[in-house]
């Protein structure tokens, strides 16, 4: 496991933003962990999730994934984190202009559904995962409106699992089909795996969480791709 995400997980369970245990997901299914982006609320927190972000992201581009002008953060989620994501990025060296969206467009001042930089060049959106994917098919195609290109995804965790009901599961993860049916990266600081890692690793906070890895093998064993 790439010490970047160990990290991450640490920090994401010191926040309780990554939970373990019994949980419903928004699908209906019985989760054995549970990560909810909208705990880091703090403007510490957000600030160091950030980092996290900006490091992936510039990890995956020194190693040819990706390249990227622009960021866009999809309501609401991905509005905070693509501007958080660009405040690091310039702590970093790498100043670029970000965007976002509205959810109803506005009829006066400026107008329209997309606030920030004007969307050109190649954009790269922000957000915290992808489930079904629609929320990021949206973004695309409002880039792809703009005359713009849209680059990749980066988020912070890929659960790596199947969609769909029991009996008609879908063959690939929905990250994975993604990736097929646009043919650009989804970039990720932390995935199922670096979990089921770190569980099983000499971490002080594996510890406690330890208890729960027979039901994440079995969750996984179940669902993932």
């Amino acid at each position: 496991m790439e010490n970047l995400s160990r990290q991450f997980i640490e920090f994401a369970l010191q926040t309780g933003v990554l939970k373990f245990g019994d949980f419903k997901t928004k699908s209906g299914r019985r989760s054995p962990y549970f990560f909810n982006s909208g705990l880091f609320s703090r403007g510490s927190t957000l600030g160091r999730l950030s980092r996290f972000y900006a490091q992936a992201l510039l990890a995956a581009r020194a190693g040819g994934r990706v390249e990227f002008d622009m960021l866009f953060g999809p309501a609401y989620k991905g509005i905070t984190l693509a501007a958080g994501t660009a405040v690091a990025l310039a702590d970093f060296g790498v100043d670029v202009p970000f965007a976002f969206n509205r959810k109803e467009a506005k009829d006066h001042g400026e107008g329209g559904v997309v606030v920030g930089e004007p969307l050109t060049g190649r954009v790269l959106i922000v957000d915290d995962v992808i489930t079904e994917g629609a929320a990021k098919r949206e973004s695309v195609e409002l880039i792809r409106a703009h005359g713009a290109t849209p680059c990749g995804v980066l988020i912070a965790l890929d659960r790596c699992e199947r969609t769909g009901a029991d009996d008609a599961l879908s063959t690939l993860s929905a990250v994975a089909a993604f990736e097929r049916a646009f043919g650009i990266p989804v970039i990720t600081v932390a995935r199922l795996d670096d979990l089921l890692q770190f569980i099983d690793s000499d971490a002080p906070a594996a510890a406690a969480v330890r208890p729960h890895r027979q039901a994440m093998l079995d969750y996984r064993r179940r669902y993932g791709a």
